[in-house]
């Protein structure tokens, strides 16, 4: 199954956009790698022309929630999430909408991989990346690209004197049936 030519939507309704954080210090064990889901996004992935094939994303930086909390000394609570979701809206992303536009993609010949090449744009401030995507074998396209905060001028937070600090690599992951 390859993708098929046309411009196809992805979003929350049959997908998952996610942020998978790390951390770091000589506090790390206290704290919690966290998984997080992006609420509100929408992608297109225009593909009516094998020369000109594109992908476009929007998300709503104030709909990032956290899923899970793994590790840590204690486990994640509700008031534990409720503070990260405050912090990631008015201290890490400072509630700055995040955009994706593809200025060069290229299809692997089974039709089934593409590497992407495009702007990402975080806290004002756009910066290249590149990232895979494939399609699955039941029709959903999946991929992920590790965002270096520091990159886009993001401090990664830290807490206990930085002792404990979010690791400045974060992986975006995402998996999302094809609409048809």
């Amino acid at each position: 199954m390859s993708i098929q030519a046309g411009s196809h939507r992805l979003g929350p309704g049959d997908g998952t956009l996610a942020v998978r954080t790390g951390r770091t210090g000589a506090a790390a064990a206290a704290g919690h790698n966290l998984l997080i889901e992006v609420t509100a996004w929408e992608a297109t992935l225009r593909n009516e022309d094998p020369a000109a094939v594109s992908v476009e994303l929007h998300a709503d930086a104030t709909s990032l929630r956290v899923r899970e909390g793994n590790g840590g000394v204690q486990p994640l609570d509700d008031d534990g999430r409720t503070s990260i979701q405050a912090t990631i809206d008015d201290r890490v992303l400072k509630r700055q909408d995040i955009t994706f536009h593809s200025t060069r993609v290229q299809t692997a010949g089974d039709g089934r991989r593409m590497t992407v090449q495009g702007e990402l744009s975080l806290v004002g401030q756009t910066h290249p990346i590149t990232f895979d995507l494939a399609l699955t074998d039941g029709g959903r396209l999946t991929g992920s690209a590790v965002v270096k905060q520091t990159d886009w001028g993001i401090k990664p937070y830290s807490a206990m004197l930085g002792a404990l600090k979010v690791a400045d690599d974060v992986e975006v992951t995402i998996d999302a049936g094809l609409d048809r």
